[in-house]
């Protein structure tokens, strides 16, 4: 690990307790710690709800979650319940007082975060919340949701060329040879756009780009699929399945006759994606314009004509 990195992140870390204020005894002004104010809401979202899901879903030593609770039923704001499928449980609801707890809590938490984006406007509010997010799904993939795909947006095409870039870069060591052929075809695609025969497609989670890829038209109606990755964290979600679906089903309602692409033979999670598509190869050709000998593959898909 690189000590710029560690340092970076425990500054940010620093940064982001004080600005939250979750050094205070008293969370935003209220009669509760941070922690406890994590445990109110814990309880207010789930109840009833056991104190052992609650160890599980906040990671908390089992003897400090007990002497919250305890502190929570001193002042009123939780009851204990025993459950009537299982004597040996004991359901946690909060009270009357519990909730208004909660909500004082919950009202000013929004209220100063939204404070807080208020002083960050346009563009640079929607990069706020997308880095972090993107931390969060980069921490913890299994925390994102469902991903949709829609169409791209402006700026959009020449990152997800930079993107790919990067990461192909990193995970076989292609160089700038792919990044120009890249920036060709979206220069391309950007000039000669026409809708109802091209699209790019994005596919989202959570609001952060997880993944992306291109149908362009070749002329003679054939069209290629282009371009198609997949974020790291996003990956065995079924993304680059339902992309490749996605070009399939516009090439077939375009009219065009055939859908054809070019690959590698190193990239086997792709070409698994295209075979299950009904894609097939039809020529192979070593080449080292990425820098590295690696042998080209032709797919083609026969559509209705």
């Amino acid at each position: 690990m690189e000590n710029a990195d560690v340092t970076a992140v425990r500054r940010f870390n620093r940064f982001y307790t004080q600005t939250i204020g979750a050094l205070d005894t008293r969370f935003l002004g209220t009669d509760a710690s941070l922690p406890e104010a994590r445990l109110l809401f814990e309880i207010a979202t789930r109840e009833p709800v056991t104190a052992s899901v609650l160890q599980d879903v906040l990671g908390m030593d089992a003897g400090y979650l007990s002497r919250m609770i305890a502190r929570f039923q001193g002042r009123g704001w939780v009851v204990r319940a025993v459950r009537a499928d299982d004597a040996r449980a004991r359901d946690l609801r909060l009270t009357e007082a519990g909730r208004d707890a909660f909500r004082i809590v919950d009202e000013r938490q929004r209220a100063a975060v939204s404070d807080l984006l208020g002083t960050v406007a346009g563009t640079s509010r929607r990069d706020l919340v997308e880095a972090l997010t993107r931390a969060r799904l980069l921490l913890d993939p299994a925390s994102g949701g469902a991903f949709h795909i829609r169409s791209f947006r402006t700026g959009e095409p020449a990152l997800i060329a930079a993107r790919q870039s990067v990461l192909y870069a990193e995970s076989h060591g292609w160089g700038r040879e792919l990044e120009v052929i890249e920036g060709e075809v979206i220069a391309a695609f950007l000039r000669d756009f026409d809708p109802a025969r091209e699209q790019c497609w994005v596919a989202e989670i959570d609001g952060v780009m997880a993944g992306a890829v291109f149908v362009t038209d070749e002329g003679d109606r054939l069209a290629r699929l282009r371009l198609l990755h997949v974020e790291p964290f996003a990956r065995r979600r079924g993304i680059g399945e339902a992309l490749v679906a996605r070009c399939v089903g516009f090439a077939r309602e375009a009219g065009y006759t055939a859908l054809t692409l070019w690959t590698h033979s190193v990239l086997q999670s792709a070409r698994r994606i295209y075979a299950a598509q009904g894609f097939r190869c039809v020529e192979t050709a070593m080449h080292d314009r990425f820098g590295v000998p690696l042998q080209g593959e032709t797919w083609r898909l026969e559509l209705a004509a």
